[in-house]
């Protein structure tokens, strides 16, 4: 399934949560900063996506189903 990701930069603290859950599709800038590993802005059909943005500690993750 591919979603639409959403990362809140704000909101982010780098804690690393979301890279550690699912290094296939998080990785973390050079600020520490969370982003999206390239080629796999819509999750790559990762089955972790959703727990990554469950185990964000401040909630800076938003995971929704991509219709079609």
């Amino acid at each position: 399934m591919r979603h639409d990701i959403g990362i809140d930069h704000d909101l982010c603290i780098g804690a690393g949560q979301c890279a550690l859950t699912a290094p296939a599709v998080f990785t973390q800038d050079d600020d520490g900063v969370s982003a999206l590993v390239p080629g796999r802005e819509d999750g790559g059909g990762s089955p972790l996506v959703r727990e990554a943005a469950r185990a964000c500690p401040v909630g800076a993750i938003t995971v929704t189903p991509r219709a079609g």
